[in-house]
């Protein structure tokens, strides 16, 4: 997969802690990338298409970009087919 264009993210690196569950609502097919934050939580959206895992991939690379680590610590706990999602950092 190819990595995202990256522009104006937000700064996360508050979220880096060992074991963090962090929750993200996504918008998959999106016109581009992008990451803010609300009261809500985190609102994530990609381009990438929400089939085989497509858009799974690009918001955790987006999500690992925005909080300064390396995709492979963030591990997808739940709602690998919906569009709240929990990831968990393991570095």
């Amino acid at each position: 997969m190819a990595r995202p264009k990256i522009k104006n993210l937000p700064d996360l690196s508050h979220l880096a802690e060992p074991g963090r569950e962090i929750r993200v609502r996504v918008t998959p097919k999106a016109a581009r990338h992008s990451v803010t934050a609300d009261k809500g939580g985190l609102r994530i959206t990609v381009t990438a298409p929400p089939e085989d895992g497509k858009a799974n991939a690009a918001t955790r690379a987006l999500l690992a970009a925005a909080m300064g680590v390396a995709p492979s610590h963030l591990t997808l706990k739940r709602g690998q087919a919906a569009r709240d999602k929990t990831f968990v950092y393991d570095p």
